[in-house]
């Protein structure tokens, strides 16, 4: 029903939550006069379509989100505690470490309290805070996955000058821009998207607030900002992936020449872990990001935000564990000291 003059609208449709609107308008893409503004509240639709895929996706995140913290929390204590690995790749990889639950984090609680409530609704602000977080600690895993691949072209084929060259007060620059630079990137691109004008019962067909789909979701003139993310993401996705790429043919064709066959497997089993974090986070984040918005499908969003914003934070820290002799000496250490001291 609606209010007085100058009061809200509440608007209620295929049984969602009553969605608290302003009283203003813009010209949508027919020409007709939509409602706009920025609402109170939001209602991320998820797979309101399909309710049986509710209870699964919850049982995975309750697994999966616990899962993450402990693996990457456990990887961040072995790394600071063995000091066999305060070498500069782990000290990236526990800045990796660091990011992850950060970046799951920032999702994962609000995806939960929607799948395990028929009030499935987000705040204006709490949408606004998702999307900062999210894209932040998003942007800084793409450029920090960069580094890392950077960091292992120098550890295998400049080896006598990688400890010059990867000093600490390298390390701690190289950690500094990358950060900067994801909030340099995120902050922006979110505060533009945060200014267009939502549409209609103000819906998202998504599981979380994320940048392509505000902007499909929006109404009026939005093709400058569709041109600003791809532009954007190309800097943030398709450069850092070409020098990932470009590092590791590098490393391939030193690898070959390597005579010790222990050394060839010890360099393949590292840098194969890390090739196999990009090929999980990049894969879908290219999919997601390097098309534009009016063209992303209807499912694609959801399955993409749960790979690389869930699934592969979760995965990382066994991947690297499993994968990576001296981690798994240093937490096979950390575990018996643990059991010994009690």
């Amino acid at each position: 029903m609606c209010m007085p003059p100058g009061a809200v609208c509440l608007v209620k449709k295929d049984g969602l939550p009553p969605i608290e609107e302003d009283h203003s308008s813009v010209k949508g893409d027919d020409g007709g006069t939509v409602n706009n503004s920025h609402p109170k509240e939001l209602v991320p639709l998820g797979f309101a379509d399909r309710p049986w895929l509710e209870l699964p996706l919850l049982a995975i995140l309750l697994i999966t989100y616990p899962m993450a913290r402990a693996g990457n929390t456990a990887v961040i204590l072995v790394s600071r505690l063995d000091a066999r690995l305060h070498s500069p790749m782990y000290v990236f990889l526990t800045n990796l470490s660091f990011l992850d639950p950060c970046y799951t984090t920032s999702i994962v609680p609000q995806m939960l309290f929607n799948l395990g409530s028929t009030k499935k609704t987000i705040s204006h602000v709490g949408c606004a805070a998702q999307l900062y977080f999210f894209h932040i600690t998003g942007g800084t895993e793409c450029l920090l996955l960069a580094i890392m691949s950077f960091d292992r072209y120098l550890a295998i084929c400049k080896p006598l000058h990688y400890t010059l060259i990867m000093n600490p007060r390298i390390r701690i620059l190289l950690a500094s821009t990358v950060w900067l630079t994801g909030i340099m990137y995120a902050v922006p691109e979110a505060t533009a998207t945060l200014q267009l004008p939502l549409c209609g019962l103000h819906t998202l067909d998504h599981l979380l607030c994320e940048i392509p789909v505000l902007i499909k979701a929006a109404c009026g003139e939005k093709a400058a900002n569709e041109l600003t993310l791809s532009v954007v993401c190309i800097f943030m996705l398709a450069v850092p992936l070409g020098s990932i790429l470009a590092s590791y043919a590098c490393i391939g064709h030193a690898v070959f020449k390597i005579k010790s066959s222990e050394g060839r497997k010890k360099a393949f089993g590292t840098c194969s872990s890390h090739l196999i974090v990009v090929f999980f986070f990049y894969g879908p984040a290219i999919s997601m990001y390097l098309q534009p918005p009016s063209s992303i499908s209807r499912d694609q969003p959801k399955f993409m935000a749960l790979f690389y914003g869930v699934v592969t934070p979760a995965l990382n820290p066994f991947i690297y564990t499993l994968r990576n002799k001296d981690v798994k000496g240093a937490l096979g250490n950390l575990v018996r000291g643990i059991f010994a001291s009690k």
